[in-house]
């Protein structure tokens, strides 16, 4: 039978799109299912701001009255006035293994974008960098954490089999955590933490970050302006994230710095909990909560997912105190390994700090691009 390409407008139809990827990875055992109530959270307009600003249209490929793929499209109006972009951007690809249905699904969104005037299709991108990037293009073998993407190996060839093209490729390391904290890390952090006026903050309880979300999401706004997809956080959305994320953060893997009160500095990282997600599905009832959380106390490593200095203040050491103190913390908690994260390859200095305490590099995912003729 011919493939047939619908518009996703149903809730029947937001759930095939939704839960398609448990039947295209059911055997692909380093995929790792995404928290499903977030799933519909981020496609809801009441839920996700990003919504109201930017263009979407979600598509269905189905053979044989069979659901085979799915896309999303996205035209992020905010980013492109900001950036003097016409990109358009495709989302949440999944497919058979198969270059008709990928080839359709792609064909669909490229004519949306070009009837909304863009001139650029790239992806996998969606609303910001804090969503999903990519596709995985090296280090299959390694399970997926949170927030990244895991796609099957022939996603990469079949895109580029769709005259896709490199735009940017991110990089993901693993950092041995050493038996004790490096010596030139200790001497820079003595030196560091002695300059006057800057303050360590170290957190116990999930009720002490409440205070410091927002100035860490405000620093990150300033200092992530240059990160290619990065979009500013509006204050409400903020707040929206702060729920949303302190019930599933360790606060001993929260460092700030503060100067008169202002956060100059922070990190943040999570005990990777993907094995729970794997066990439970994606689903947080009626048990899934408790393999997650289960599997964030019995993990020997910690994702980092966030971390920046305030421009003025980099070059002073801070990277170092709140890096001495994370080994610090990791050593004691028996974490034996820290994942990075992605980096963009265009990032010199965050590769520099990583390489410099060991990283290896471990995955590498790539945006591609296309031009919309």
């Amino acid at each position: 039978m011919a493939i047939q390409i619908i518009q996703v407008k149903s809730k029947s139809d937001l759930r095939k799109f939704i839960y398609l990827p448990d039947n295209l990875h059911k055997d692909h055992k380093t995929w790792v299912p995404p928290l499903y109530t977030d799933e519909w959270k981020f496609l809801n307009p009441k839920e996700n701001k990003a919504l109201t600003y930017s263009d979407t249209i979600l598509f269905l490929a189905y053979l044989d009255n069979e659901v085979v793929g799915r896309i999303m499209g996205i035209i992020n109006k905010n980013h492109n006035r900001l950036n003097n972009l016409k990109n358009g951007r495709f989302f949440l690809p999944e497919s058979i293994n198969n270059q008709e249905v990928l080839h359709k699904l792609i064909s669909y969104v490229e004519d949306w974008a070009k009837e909304k005037g863009m001139d650029k299709l790239v992806g996998p991108l969606g609303f910001s960098d804090k969503d999903p990037q990519g596709f995985l293009i090296e280090g299959f073998e390694h399970r997926a954490i949170i927030a990244t993407p895991c796609n099957h190996k022939y996603m990469v060839d079949l895109m580029a089999n769709e005259g896709f093209t490199k735009e940017v490729d991110l990089l993901d390391f693993v950092i041995q955590v050493p038996k004790k904290v490096p010596e030139v890390y200790e001497r820079i952090f003595q030196r560091a933490s002695r300059k006057e006026g800057f303050i360590l903050h170290e957190f116990k309880k999930r009720k002490e970050l409440k205070a410091y979300i927002t100035p860490v999401l405000r620093l990150m706004n300033e200092s992530y302006s240059h990160i290619y997809g990065f979009v500013p956080i509006e204050e409400d959305e903020m707040i929206k994230l702060a729920k949303q994320y302190i019930p599933i953060l360790d606060p001993k893997y929260v460092k700030a710095i503060t100067l008169d009160d202002e956060v100059v500095a922070f990190a943040i990282g999570i005990p990777d909990f993907s094995e729970g997600l794997q066990k439970s599905r994606g689903r947080l009832f009626p048990f899934g909560i408790f393999k997650i959380m289960k599997a964030m106390k019995n993990t020997d490593r910690v994702n980092l997912l966030l971390g920046a200095v305030k421009p003025k203040y980099q070059n002073q050491g801070l990277n170092v105190v709140i890096a001495a103190k994370f080994f610090e913390t990791a050593i004691a908690n028996g974490i034996k390994e820290l994942e990075s994260h992605l980096i963009l390859e265009t990032n010199t200095k965050m590769l520099g700090e990583v390489k410099k305490v060991g990283g290896k590099l471990y995955k590498q995912f790539r945006i591609f691009k296309k031009d919309l003729l």
